[in-house]
């Protein structure tokens, strides 16, 4: 099936494997945010993540960008707004990024150019990263006399501290090498075509993992990260296994390795 968003600022379509390529579609404007693309896109991860048929996501940019972060005139406008209007209008992005990062089917972003501010979020969010050799990042927010706060979690846990201090700080460009380096993008390649070409076996694995288990299996990351090794935690994480164990997928994962034959989310 596919799903075509209510306005053009936003794409989504879905394949027959189930997978749902979401295109960022303001190339005129590098695939900025504004208020009503944030509102696309939050609606379409919360549809996402409750469609039945949809099993990965696909995240990339119409044009020669991925994103180039906040539109600066809606920035402007936002500018002039008191307080209790900046606070809901910052909600709203927090809110789309949350759902991304959270959504339990598998995301795999294709960085096709360059992801500025928002965009490096909307990276950081995303499970798999693939990009463009020339594809630049930039965490510029504090040229503009701003903070990159609202995206603050997510990069940093991408990132780490230590290189979120350096480009926070500087609001450099760094390729695409270095934000390999620094565990924001998962793999380089060449050119945009090679980009589709490496992402054909990502998705190709995604697609072989059971569905609840790997909504399960993310969970189960946020949740141990960071967390003390203590008794708490060990009694949290054999609680799960045994819950998985127990369920449908679990069993017949399980007796599909044995017999030797599919499970049944490959079989169709």
């Amino acid at each position: 099936m596919s799903q075509t968003a209510a306005q053009d600022l936003l794409l989504a379509e879905t394949d027959a494997r189930g997978v749902c390529r979401i295109t960022l579609n303001r190339p005129d404007k590098h695939n900025a945010f504004n208020d009503a693309l944030i509102g696309e896109l939050y609606s379409t991860f919360t549809w996402i993540a409750e469609a039945e048929d949809v099993r990965a996501v696909v995240l990339t940019g119409a044009g020669a960008s991925f994103s180039a972060g906040g539109d600066l005139g809606w920035m402007q406008q936002a500018a002039t707004y008191a307080y209790d209007d900046n606070l809901r209008d910052a909600e709203r992005l927090s809110n789309m990024l949350h759902t991304l990062n959270t959504c339990p089917k598998p995301t795999l972003a294709l960085v096709n150019g360059a992801a500025m501010g928002g965009g490096v979020g909307l990276v950081a969010c995303c499970d798999i990263v693939l990009a463009v050799a020339d594809a630049r990042f930039a965490l510029s927010e504090v040229r503009l006399g701003l903070t990159p706060a609202t995206i603050s979690p997510y990069v940093v846990a991408k990132m780490g501290q230590s290189a979120a201090r350096r480009y926070f700080l500087t609001g450099e460009r760094f390729d695409a090498a270095a934000a390999r380096a620094v565990g924001l993008v998962h793999e380089v390649v060449d050119t945009a075509d090679a980009l589709e070409t490496a992402a054909a076996p990502v998705l190709k694995a995604l697609l072989a993992g059971a569905p609840g288990a790997q909504a399960a299996a993310k969970d189960l990351i946020f949740t141990v990260d960071g967390a003390a090794i203590d008794a708490n935690l060990r009694e949290d994480t054999a609680e799960r296994i045994a819950q998985r164990r127990a369920t449908d997928e679990g069993r017949e994962g399980i007796a599909a390795f044995l017999e030797k034959r599919k499970p049944t989310w490959l079989a169709g």
